[in-house]
């Protein structure tokens, strides 16, 4: 019994020891300098543009439609029972319109996706292995704010950078700001 009192006790004790590592770094920094994501951006944004004439060459053509049928009621070309069909005719064109438009978001954010969640990977797996090359216990992010205080030597935003290729920066630039 005295053995395992004194066994607990040696544990206990020398648990206080063995702390664990903490870092932190700025993931929106390092993002903002990898190449990759600015090229995906600049494809995204293509490819939005691209989507925007198309929205809005189909939406051109309807307001002419409407124009037209404006111009006819007014000027007594078509009958009140014609009208109405044209009109009904017109509000499905429009109600299309409406769900081709949320038809292209849906593609825009798979597009964004698509492009962007094997960069995110890549610097993840960075990140993990940063972390596991230095024995970090956790690594924090001072972008999402709640960081309120650390010491610049835990900032593993070099290290990461370095796994990344990318250029070296001061490391004030990543340190979370005093409130």
């Amino acid at each position: 019994m005295k053995f395992l009192l004194l066994a607990s006790f040696v544990l206990l004790v020398s648990l206080p020891g063995q702390a664990q590592k903490f870092g932190y770094l700025n993931s929106s920094l390092i993002m903002s300098e990898v190449p990759e994501i600015k090229a995906a951006e600049s494809n995204l944004k293509a490819y939005q543009e691209q989507l925007s004439k198309q929205g809005q060459q189909k939406v051109e053509a309807l307001q002419a439609k409407y124009q037209e049928l404006a111009r006819k009621e007014k000027q007594g070309e078509i009958a009140p029972k014609a009208l109405q069909e044209q009109a009904d005719k017109l509000k499905i064109e429009e109600d299309d319109l409406a769900k081709l438009e949320q038809e292209m978001q849906n593609q825009l954010a798979q597009k964004r996706e698509g492009l962007l969640q094997p960069i995110l990977d890549k610097i993840n797996k960075a990140i993990q292995d940063v972390a596991k090359e230095n024995a970090f216990a956790y690594i924090f992010d001072t972008s999402a704010g709640m960081l309120l205080y650390a010491d610049e030597s835990s900032d593993v935003s070099q290290l990461v950078r370095t796994k990344l290729g990318l250029p070296a920066v001061s490391t004030t630039a990543n340190a979370p700001k005093k409130q």
